[in-house]
């Protein structure tokens, strides 16, 4: 199954309507997220995010929720990449030592490495896909299928911010 670098998912778990929608193009400039150019939630526009026939067009209010939710998982995601990396260089470090170590411990430490390195790439790509969304809302193409260019859903985006196919686009995908 190929793998949308729009809508994996994540294991967080650590150790330790009544318009019509609309997909006209949007005047926002793209600006990096984050980079302090334009001022974040309060620089959407509410009425430019595309919805679903039958949706109620989004608030700023929700706008705002959606923005501060993306923007607090990147700070997270920092976080857990760089207390991985810490613990995969703690790893690296003893795997040195294995000097008398029987099959099973030996074992047990590619394990443990491997787990953690799963856990490090698993958090990098939430990350690139929190920091692309973000990107999105703040300049253009947030809500937009990448596939048709239909809306995602505005269900579907409070759900999942990071979506980049609509339902029925992500279905053919997995049929694949």
């Amino acid at each position: 199954m190929a793998s949308d670098p729009g809508e994996g998912t994540v294991s967080t778990a650590r150790r330790k309507t009544g318009t019509t929608g609309h997909t006209a193009a949007s005047s926002r400039s793209h600006v990096p997220a984050g980079s302090g150019a334009r001022g974040g939630a309060e620089s959407v526009d509410p009425a430019e995010l595309p919805v679903r026939p039958g949706e109620e067009p989004w608030t700023a209010a929700e706008v705002a929720e959606l923005h501060d939710e993306l923007a607090s998982d990147l700070l997270r995601l920092r976080s857990e990449i760089e207390a991985s990396e810490a613990a995969i260089a703690g790893l690296m470090r003893d795997s040195n030592d294995g000097a008398g170590d029987d099959q099973v411990d030996a074992g047990t430490k590619n394990i443990n490495r491997e787990s953690e390195l799963s856990l490090a790439n698993n958090a990098r790509d939430s990350l690139a896909q929190t920091e692309r969304a973000l990107a999105r809302l703040e300049g253009t193409g947030f809500g937009l299928c990448e596939s048709c260019g239909k809306p995602v859903g505005k269900a579907r985006l409070q759900a999942f911010p990071r979506a980049t196919l609509c339902v029925s686009c992500k279905a053919k995908q997995e049929r694949r």
